[in-house]
């Protein structure tokens, strides 16, 4: 239609805008398309395909020149940074690897086990409950005579960030017999009493039985305070544990604020994956005071 348009002109008109500039043939709303070029331009482009936008067009509508990609290398110091906020973030608040490093929670955790330990729920108020294994921090001098772990730089930095299980030769992991107002008891070799009512334990090292008979602290009946637990180690007769430090500042009870958490999984080795649930003898009737 452009060329009829042009053929339908007459000469005399051409001398009569002779002079003057033509007027645009082109509807303003398409002025807007083409980024302000003028008509000519814009048919060209509209042959082409080429159309360019204000966005690609730097000052004076010249063609702005592409970004260039940001080196690989260049961003990989902010995304190894970014690993190890969020590694730390997750060890913090969420959840922590520990190693087992003694027999006490022989046959449920075995010496080099790696746990994953709750650090989320306490952060809600959330207290430990009986039959759940928790480590929880020296409440003071039970680690007295082990061997300290000597870690070199490495595994100290990927322990701190979480990357690797805990080294920290100051936790303690255990399982939780009583909490507050719970009175525990331990007569002969057992069975172990919890408010009068008797513990079928499953999770007890074979061979060993409920209670030790002994006058070290395996014979005993306590009242636990409120705020605080009562921890035994699985392997009954290798585990020093709440009976055994009753001398100790809390009389052989572990106070709530220094627990970490609750294992929920053991990780590493592989073959030996697993949850750890509460056993079914903590939900039997009658168990509460």
């Amino acid at each position: 239609m452009g060329d009829v348009a042009v053929g339908a002109r007459s000469g005399h008109d051409g001398e009569e805008h002779r002079g003057r500039p033509a007027e645009s043939a082109v509807p303003a709303a398409d002025s807007a398309v083409t980024s302000g070029s003028d008509s000519g331009a814009a048919e060209d482009d509209g042959v082409t395909g080429e159309h360019t936008t204000a966005e690609d067009q730097g000052p004076g509508g010249t063609a702005r020149t592409p970004k260039k990609p940001r080196s690989f290398w260049k961003e990989l110091p902010i995304l190894i940074g970014i690993a190890l906020v969020l590694a730390l973030l997750i060890k913090t608040f969420l959840v922590q690897a520990f190693s087992i490093p003694s027999d006490s929670m022989q046959n449920t955790l075995q010496v080099g086990d790696r746990v994953l330990v709750d650090k989320l729920t306490p952060w809600f108020g959330s207290e430990p409950e009986r039959g759940e294994v928790v480590v929880f921090h020296d409440p003071g001098n039970w680690l007295r005579g082990e061997p300290t772990p000597d870690p070199n730089a490495l595994q100290t930095f990927l322990s701190w960030i979480g990357l690797m299980p805990s080294v920290e030769e100051k936790d303690l992991i255990k399982r939780v017999i009583g909490v507050g107002g719970d009175t525990v008891e331990c007569n002969g070799t057992g069975p172990l009493k919890v408010n009068g009512k008797a513990l079928n334990e499953p999770y007890v090292f074979p061979g060993n039985t409920p209670c030790s008979n002994d006058d070290q602290g395996g014979q005993f009946k306590v009242k636990v305070p409120q705020g605080y637990i009562w921890v035994m180690g699985d392997h009954r007769q290798n585990s020093r544990d709440s009976r055994y430090n009753q001398g100790e500042k809390y009389h052989g009870m572990v106070p709530v604020k220094e627990v970490v958490g609750r294992a929920i999984v053991k990780a590493w080795p592989i073959d030996r994956w697993g949850t750890l649930p509460v056993p079914d003898t903590f939900d039997q009737s009658g168990l509460n005071p």
